[in-house]
């Protein structure tokens, strides 16, 4: 009786834990879906306090006006020198390895083009597009991405029209044309020309905010993952769409992935006290996703938000092992020190590391590179590496 008694007692001290640990996830996810009933697409977006923290630049004393249709203005061309990674300003890295000319080639934000023979050493930066003749022309490039395709290099990039309105919200915030686009050369160092050569082509759906596309291939099917904004949607989202075997149309409409609130690292940024262009925007934010895959085959996705430190960068993996998922996120921000839109990518002697932007409060980001051990189902982050 004693001993049966010291069972029941054990297996209800089990209950009771479970018990908890449900209710304390049930509690996470009530309290974010009582912050996303409070929030009424159009009504709440105020004017930043000024001084406030703001995404975009700090908010002079008086405040700033709401976004404006912005004019082109055409960029000087860069002065070409070598310098170390730490004098690079950088936001969302890319560092892609070509094997053919045994050259690692640095490109993200800005699209310009950095090459290296050792990673600590960086010649640039060199303008690699061509965008003659497309909606684009003259329009600033985000996260660009480099992939190797066959005997062609894919260049994947933002690109952003503040001149072209896809939805107007008032006393919200008035969605710019954002789209992720391909282009398309014989070289790694360009130049880069669109592969659909038609002036008002997109490729993702035209009515929505798209940014942050990468390259994902997966049972023969390429596909592009892309964020769906959270300025256009208040609660952003992964998505992805299948493209055809050129890569130049998708061949069906996006699917969702997940919501950047299912992360419990990810923040509501009136939470955080963080303005967005001038706006006390509400909502969670989606941003940068690569794909990878762990030694044991396990796919995960790195992705962005922010946390309580500023900008995170979190993993999500893929239980079924598919991009169709579903997917599973980590309770804690893999590094959530103002550092994100990170990816990896293997050195020509093996081994594997992973580059993401980081900033010391309100300075400039610039990339850092860190090991990271990938020998199991989810991935470590290592040591400094430079």
């Amino acid at each position: 009786m004693i001993r049966l008694k010291n069972i029941r007692t054990v297996f209800l001290l089990i209950a009771l834990s479970l018990t908890t640990i449900q209710g304390v996830a049930t509690a996470q996810q009530h309290d974010q879906s009582e912050i996303r009933s409070e929030i009424v697409p159009g009504k709440q977006a105020p004017p930043a306090d000024p001084g406030q923290r703001n995404f975009g630049g700090m908010l002079p004393a008086t405040g700033t006006p709401r976004p404006a249709r912005r004019p082109m203005t055409p960029r000087p061309e860069p002065k070409i020198e070598t310098v170390a990674l730490e004098q690079i300003s950088m936001s969302d890295p890319y560092i892609f390895p070509d094997e053919k000319s045994h050259t690692y080639y640095l490109t993200g934000t800005g699209g310009r083009l950095y090459k290296s023979k050792d990673l600590k050493m960086w010649t640039g930066p060199y303008s690699i597009i061509d965008l003659s003749g497309t909606w684009m022309d003259g329009l600033f490039v985000a996260a660009a991405e480099i992939h190797r395709i066959g005997d062609k290099y894919y260049y994947a990039g933002t690109w952003s029209d503040h001149n072209h309105l896809i939805e107007y919200v008032p006393l919200r915030y008035n969605v710019p044309r954002n789209q992720t686009q391909l282009l398309v050369a014989d070289s790694p160092e360009g130049p880069y020309k669109p592969l659909v050569a038609e002036h008002e082509f997109c490729l993702g759906p035209e009515n929505w905010d798209i940014i942050d596309g990468t390259l994902y291939e997966e049972n023969g099917t390429a596909y592009m993952v892309f964020v769906h904004e959270w300025t256009q949607l208040i609660d952003g989202t992964m998505d992805y769409i299948p493209l055809s075997k050129d890569l130049t149309r998708r061949t069906a409409e996006p699917t969702t992935m997940f919501r950047a609130s299912a992360a419990p690292w990810s923040k509501e940024m009136n939470s955080i006290g963080e303005a967005t262009f001038g706006l006390k925007m509400p909502g969670w934010v989606t941003d940068g996703p690569e794909m990878f895959r762990t030694k044991t085959g396990k796919l995960g996705m790195l992705w962005s938000s922010w946390g309580e430190h500023r900008y995170a960068q979190g993993i999500s993996y893929s239980t079924s092992g598919s991009i169709k998922g579903p997917w599973v996120h980590a309770m804690e921000a893999f590094k959530g020190d103002n550092s994100g839109h990170g990816m990896l990518f293997t050195t020509f002697e093996g081994k594997r590391l992973y580059i993401v932007h980081h900033a010391e409060g309100n300075g400039p980001r610039k990339p850092q590179i860190w090991e990271v051990d990938d020998s199991g189902d989810k991935l470590v982050l290592g040591n400094r590496y430079l």
